[in-house]
């Protein structure tokens, strides 16, 4: 589905011919699902037959008259929205719903869609506005729609179902207003299946390079900066942490920025990415099973590369910048041996416990570099670095470790306004203490207990006093919790928390650790 087969009209709905038409109700308690009238008799029905009431993703559907301009009707519940009293739940529950009609579209193999929005009074005071309501419907509806069947071929049946080729809205009132809701949704959901389709291709299809060219491209088509920082100048740089990685690599490390950076800005925010294209673990290797799905290693670097596109669309007042460093992880001849020392880019040297924590040793340069370089008022990373994320807090929560309260309030709430929740993970002396090294400054394993906090330690190691949050989505970037808009495989998670947390960013609120309260 294109962006500009999204539109927005407050034209009469039943003028549209149409595959599919779906109007959407509001659960009322006891009373009768709150509805637009021209399916007010047909919901009447069945709500009197206790056949609909309304609620959470429930379907009343009918075949209009032959003279219609629509081949079916459907309509929607939504649930008890009225009666939801945080906002963030309403608008995911929209977002769900979204992802519903993309599902019953695929059902009545519809490929074009006309959505009526609901009444704003038959939302409020759940969801205060109808062009909120409006940008979590469009960004369910085409997160919900997404599909990645690029190696599809022999298998590729003329009847499996392509998707969606166009979803029209329409209101009554607020054109302007909504429609520009429905741009945000786009934008944001556009931008999570970029990250999708980048962590569904397999490790001999997307590496460094490509990483670098996606981004060029972006660079090229938007007006963003673009920039590469290859071998030859990470040696003279000092960039230990990618090298060592990169020792038992055919392919060659890249570090790949990306700036937005408009002359008004007062600040800036680093967005740094681990994109680690595939790991083996190497020389410390990992099982065979599952081991497939180590293409997803690079999602953090997928995430912090979409939401630049949002980001060049939207021109917000704020800089940008995104810096990934790529490579893989592999047991080549030349690997890094466990027992190695390494010295970072600040001069921080560490001792290799075990080859398999190697996100951190390549977020450690790029964090410091992109922290000399650019000195942004804060720096968020995102990185599928442990597998104790998972233990703590399974599918269902991204961990969030940070050395700054107030950044962490606005990170947590962009989080919640995006249906990606975070929970923020202590990170004190105790923990700090157990990756120290007696023969290095620090060493990169602290053992099991802490796992995922003893990572965020180590990298505290590399961002000094600016206002940092480190966010490990190993749990979150692929079998996230099931909603109807996220599928199997890879969620995109992390990208629409970027571009919330750009678009609501506080300025003057965020401070460096010595200069905050806390």
């Amino acid at each position: 589905m294109k962006k500009d087969r999204i539109t927005t009209t407050n034209k009469a709905a039943d003028t549209f011919k149409t595959d599919l038409l779906v109007y959407l109700a509001v659960e009322a308690g006891k009373k009768m699902p709150l509805c637009p009238d021209a399916v007010k008799s047909q919901v009447k029905k069945a709500f009197e037959l206790k056949d609909f009431q309304g609620k959470a993703s429930e379907q009343l559907s009918f075949y209009p008259p032959a003279k219609a301009s629509a081949k079916r009707v459907m309509v929607l519940g939504l649930g008890d929205l009225k009666g939801e009293k945080d906002l963030p739940l309403a608008l995911d529950a929209l977002r769900e719903s979204g992802g519903h009609l993309a599902k019953a579209a695929e059902k009545a193999n519809a490929k074009e869609m006309v959505v009526v929005l609901p009444d704003a009074k038959h939302l409020s005071p759940g969801v205060p506005d109808l062009p909120s309501a409006a940008e979590a419907i469009a960004e369910g509806v085409i997160l919900g729609d997404y599909r990645f069947t690029k190696y599809k071929e022999k298998t590729r049946k003329k009847t499996d179902y392509p998707g969606l080729s166009g979803v029209r809205f329409v209101c009554d009132g607020e054109l302007n207003a909504v429609r520009a809701g429905v741009t945000r949704g786009k934008n944001a959901a556009f931008a999570a299946c970029s990250a999708r389709d980048m962590a569904n291709e397999p490790g001999n299809g997307w590496t460094s390079a490509d990483f670098a060219t996606w981004a060029k491209i972006l660079a090229k088509d938007t007006g963003l900066a673009y920039r590469c920082i290859e071998k030859k100048e990470m040696e003279t740089l000092g960039m230990g942490g990618i090298l060592a990685v990169n020792q038992g690599s055919a392919v060659p490390p890249r570090l790949v920025v990306l700036e937005y950076r408009p002359e008004s800005a007062t600040e800036t925010i680093l967005l740094v990415g681990k994109g680690l294209t595939f790991d083996s673990g190497g020389i410390s290797i990992k099982p065979a099973a599952s081991m497939e799905d180590m293409k997803y290693d690079m999602c953090g670097g997928a995430a912090v590369l979409s939401a630049m596109q949002a980001v060049a669309e939207e021109k917000p007042d704020v800089a940008v910048v995104a810096v990934v460093p790529a490579t893989d992880n592999m047991s080549g001849s030349n690997a890094v041996h466990p027992g190695d020392i390494i010295r970072h880019y600040n001069g921080v040297t560490s001792e290799i416990i075990n080859t398999d924590a190697e996100g951190r040793l390549i977020l450690a340069d790029a964090l410091s570099w992109g922290i000399e370089t650019y000195k942004p008022t804060c720096v968020v990373d995102a990185a599928t670095l442990t597998g104790a994320v998972i233990i703590g807090l399974g599918h269902h929560y991204t961990g969030l470790i940070s050395n700054n309260d107030a950044l962490s309030e606005q990170v947590i709430e962009a989080g919640r306004m995006s249906g990606e929740p975070l929970w923020r993970l202590p990170l004190d002396k105790h923990f700090k203490k157990q990756i120290e090294s007696k023969v290095a400054d620090i060493k990169n394993t602290g053992g099991r207990p802490g796992g995922t906090i003893t990572a965020g330690a180590y990298l505290s190691n590399f961002v000094d006093d600016t206002p940092w949050i480190h966010l490990d989505i190993a749990g979150t970037a692929w079998d996230f919790t099931e909603k109807a808009y996220i599928p199997k495989g890879p969620s995109g998670t992390a990208t629409r928390t970027f571009i919330n947390l750009i678009r609501h960013w506080k300025t003057g609120k965020v401070r460096p650790a010595k200069d905050a309260k806390n």
